[in-house]
């Protein structure tokens, strides 16, 4: 009898685990999606029901669940909103090798709300999740080289990881990998090879990349010069609140009526 309860028990435990595993997972891909208040909702959700497990999962050193803890704190559902307790949380989950982890503690240091601002830490937590694979890790470390934050300025390290996250679908990293092709920062000036990148981002909603796609199709480089796809990309960007491409659909409209004005004359 004592062992059947104690392989009940086991399997209990084993079943619990995989389940954090998942929640852990479910977390994740809500984090990564354009709005907080999609992962607020998903806390909401899981946190009354499931925060005894988390906590004490993540005090015997689970590093997924020290990371939700840690999204609990600074989110402030189910709990006081508290953003130190939240970067102790991160670090203990970062300092067992869990990369999202490390790339909250890379965001952290570089922002310098929560602790001081420190452009080397930040590159040292990017570059541990970034090898791990993380795809915003990646870019971050990418922005990091490029502008020369806590690192030697160096476009041919920025492209490479601009690339790798790119190639993961990180539309931040594809916008900049078209921008280094554009600028040729990098990498050899490439038009066409722009506005592929540029295409993938913006059809993600990348507004910066609209705007890019949009002048290429304007002034026809890497591209057929199309005024009415000009036109369509401008107006993406414009309506998440890009001030540019509003200027450049006045301009055209201007334009516009100018040369009908002519025309009519």
């Amino acid at each position: 009898m004592s062992s059947d309860r104690t392989q009940t028990a086991k399997q209990l435990a084993e079943d619990e685990m995989a389940m954090l595993a998942a929640e852990v997972e479910s977390a994740r891909s809500v984090w990564k999606l354009p709005t907080d208040e999609q992962l607020r909702d998903w806390l909401r959700e899981y946190q009354p029901k499931r925060w005894l497990l988390w906590k004490n999962a993540a005090e015997i050193g689970h590093a997924g669940a020290q990371w939700l803890v840690g999204i609990c704190f600074e989110y402030g559902v189910g709990v006081n909103r508290d953003d130190h307790l939240a970067m102790a949380w991160y670090r203990k989950s970062a300092e067992r090798g869990d990369a999202v982890a490390q790339f909250h503690l890379g965001v952290m240091h570089e922002v310098g709300d929560v602790v001081k601002h420190d452009d080397v830490e930040a590159v040292a937590w990017y570059r541990k999740a970034a090898e791990q694979g993380d795809a915003m890790a990646q870019s971050n470390l990418g922005l990091m080289y490029g502008y020369g934050r806590g690192v030697r300025r160096d476009h041919d390290e920025a492209v490479a990881w601009f690339r790798k996250a790119a190639e993961q679908g990180d539309a931040v990293a594809q916008f900049n990998l078209g921008v280094a092709y554009e600028k040729g920062r990098g990498v050899q000036r490439d038009d066409r090879e722009a506005v592929i990148w540029y295409r993938k981002a913006a059809e993600q909603g990348d507004e910066e990349a609209q705007f890019n796609l949009g002048v290429m199709y304007a002034e026809g480089r890497g591209v057929a010069q199309d005024k009415r796809e000009a036109v369509i990309w401008y107006r993406k960007a414009a309506e998440q609140g890009n001030e540019d491409a509003q200027f450049n659909l006045d301009l055209l409209r201007k334009k516009r009526d100018i040369e009908q004005g002519i025309l009519e004359a």
